[in-house]
């Protein structure tokens, strides 16, 4: 084909896309929320009354519909009035609009949990307390029923950091030596630092001294990003100790069944460890290096930090942990 002859097609095809921009500029919302109400309703009077609208403006609404669909929309059959074939699949169509704008602006007026569908993402690993990740969902599901939520994983690939940054997560929640300062974080709860091994571990009997403990077969968490270093061995490392770390483990909640059938030993806190020894043959000891508690966070990024949505989750992770905390 010359090059004239497709300046030709696309110059024939231009006035349709022109004309086309152009019935798209005559539609707003206001013009979608008379569509989806007339064809619901099947009557201009119901609608006007639902609408709170004079129904001669609805009638001028519903010409102007009819123009840009080039459809009758409504016909009469009998004493009502029913939908056209055309008409009868704008309706999800418009339903959708409605539903999506009013999601646009709804977070900026604020949050509403009882109506709203917005997902929410929550990274966490289950150290914290085992039953802490049920009883938020449980929670949210209770209060922002049409919510969905996924937990996720913080994993030894992925950084938190970069999730937060991205928008792939909205509250990451574990604890952290030193949280980064360019996020917000706000503080959960502070624990205890323990020992938890096998009740018939030699040092139940006996008890143990640092060079013990230091010497003993331990089980760790495996890092929650690369390089990571956990709270445990960052104070080590500031004391100049290191600990024999025979053993770990990604699953921080299979943890104490692993320690349960060996000789291995857990330190972490005290919350933790009590969910498991009235079901498990373990025993809760001292730790003889000292440690400063374990404090709990929640952090997240700036992009969040005013979001309704995620001031109410935010409360609501708070809210859980300190319920668990009273127990």
């Amino acid at each position: 084909m010359p090059p004239s002859a497709y300046v030709q097609a696309y110059d024939s095809h231009a006035p349709t896309a022109m004309r086309d921009q152009a019935l798209f500029d005559k539609i707003d919302l206001h013009l979608i929320r008379v569509l989806h109400t007339v064809l619901t309703e099947r009557s201009v009077s119901r609608a006007a009354v639902r609408l709170g609208m004079h129904q001669p403006a609805v009638s001028a609404a519903l010409k102007r519909l009819r123009d840009l669909a080039g459809d009758p929309l409504l016909v009469r059959s009998g004493a009502s009035m029913m939908p056209t074939d055309a008409a009868l699949r704008m309706v999800e169509p418009a339903a959708l609009i409605l539903r999506s704008a009013e999601a646009l602006f709804s977070d900026a007026r604020g949050f509403d949990p009882r109506t709203a569908t917005l997902a929410f993402r929550v990274a966490a690993s289950d150290y914290l307390d085992p039953l802490f990740l049920p009883q938020l969902v449980a929670r949210i599901k209770s209060h922002a029923p049409l919510c969905p939520i996924e937990i996720l994983p913080l994993s030894a690939d992925a950084h938190y950091h970069a999730h937060l940054a991205q928008g792939d997560v909205d509250v990451v929640i574990g604890n952290w030596p030193q949280p980064p300062d360019d996020l917000h974080m706000g503080r959960l709860f502070g624990d205890e630092v323990v020992c938890l091994v096998n009740q018939d571990h030699p040092a139940v009997r006996r008890g143990w001294t640092e060079a013990d403990w230091l010497a003993a077969e331990h089980i760790a968490p495996t890092p929650t990003h690369p390089g990571a270093r956990g709270v445990i061995d960052a104070h080590l490392d500031s004391l100049g100790l290191s600990r024999n770390i025979t053993a770990r483990c990604a699953h921080f909640s299979a943890i104490p069944h692993i320690v349960a059938s060996s000789l291995l030993v857990l330190t972490t806190g005290r919350q933790f460890c009590e969910r498991f020894t009235a079901q498990l043959p373990l025993a809760i000891l001292p730790s003889p290096v000292a440690f400063p508690r374990l404090m709990y966070y929640q952090l997240w990024h700036a992009r969040t930090h005013h979001s309704a949505a995620a001031i109410w989750l935010r409360d609501t992770v708070k809210s859980v942990a300190a319920s668990l905390r009273k127990e």
